[in-house]
């Protein structure tokens, strides 16, 4: 698998999806999805075994595809039609596909998302863990997840160490989210002991620079939009059965800009990225944020921008683009760290502060 092979998958895939944006599961599956089994090297039905059965929520479900070496299931695919948004009730359960049957790598799609798990084992708990997620357009920029769940890297235990890389890309990027200014006053500590007093303010400012670039790479390796806070269970190997089907699961995410303690505008939304969205559109409309961050595009980091007039920037166009008022545009492809980063980053050009509540 190659970089362009994935870009004829995608514009494929989107040519298809344009033309029948409707198309309910059986027909994405046909039309989308097959080539999608095709692009990672497992091919139907030599090793890939249709509505195979698996047990989950105390009843017997059919995966629409398994993945077979020797034999034996490495991974499921679960996909729903076009038509159909990949929600909380999905990721629960193929979650529960992967606990009860034992097998490691799990792929959610609906032709237009696509979620990538991992189930392991870690002192006798079982923890299904979201690798990333992206939209189909994001597919180009997701190359090292693409090929950690090719048939090859996982026959050979190249998947693991992928994951792995993942993972603890993850856990540094956190500890540079929630340790940025200790980690700066090291730094700026550290630089004005070795050479100069006088530095210090140059120090601080280029130490907080150096993070952010440093975030903005990491993001840029393993680019993930996935919600964190849904992503991870864990669970005692000895269960048989997990909770009722019925059981509602999800929450409201909410963002507040705050004030001497007080808060003074807050947006709600079971959606993640509409709270996002309808924050940032409150800077833009009530708080003068366009003229803050001028000249657009707004990019915060190195590359991408995360503030436009138009969807594209340099020829590449957003992933995610979503509507602002005034006619500007946001991106939207960020996870939920990102997307706390960025608004905290921007509430940095005011005198009031960014709280956040819920499913954060």
């Amino acid at each position: 698998m190659d970089e362009q092979a994935v870009k004829e998958y995608v514009e494929h895939a989107q040519s298809t999806i344009n033309s029948a944006p409707q198309m309910q599961e059986a027909t994405t599956k046909a039309a989308v999805l097959r080539d999608f089994l095709d692009l990672l090297n497992w091919k139907i039905p030599s090793d890939t075994k249709l509505e195979y059965s698996v047990k989950a929520f105390n009843r017997t479900y059919k995966v629409d595809y398994a993945l077979i070496l020797e034999g034996t299931p490495v991974a499921f695919l679960e996909a729903k039609g076009v038509d159909t948004p990949l929600t909380q009730k999905h990721r629960k359960q193929l979650r529960a596909y992967l606990k009860n049957e034992d097998v490691n790598w799990g792929i959610l799609t609906n032709g237009k998302e696509y979620e990538f798990y991992q189930r392991e084992v870690v002192d006798s708990k079982v923890q299904v863990n979201g690798l990333t997620s992206t939209q189909l357009a994001g597919l180009s920029a997701n190359m090292t997840i693409l090929r950690a769940f090719t048939k090859g890297a996982i026959q050979s235990g190249e998947s693991e160490k992928i994951a792995n890389r993942i993972h603890e890309l993850k856990k540094s990027l956190s500890t540079l989210d929630s340790e940025k200014g200790e980690i700066a006053d090291q730094i700026t500590s550290l630089l004005t002991d070795c050479v100069s007093e006088a530095i210090q303010p140059h120090a601080e400012s280029q130490a907080k620079e150096m993070i952010d670039r440093l975030s903005q790479d990491i993001e840029n390796e393993i680019d993930t939009d996935i919600d964190h806070s849904t992503v991870l269970e864990t669970v005692n190997t000895a269960e048989t059965s997990v909770a009722n089907e019925s059981t509602p699961v999800g929450g409201s995410y909410s963002v507040g800009f705050v004030t001497d303690g007080n808060e003074f505008a807050s947006f709600s939304s079971d959606m993640q990225v509409e709270a996002f969205v309808e924050a940032v559109d409150y800077l833009v409309g009530s708080q003068n944020l366009i003229e803050k961050i001028k000249p657009l595009p707004y990019i915060p980091g190195r590359t991408r921008p995360l503030i436009h007039d138009q969807k594209s920037h340099e020829g590449s166009d957003f992933l995610q683009p979503w509507d602002l008022s005034q006619g500007y545009i946001l991106e939207t492809n960020l996870s939920s760290t990102q997307k706390q980063r960025e608004l905290r980053r921007l509430v940095e050009m005011y005198d009031f502060d960014v709280e956040f509540h819920g499913d954060w």
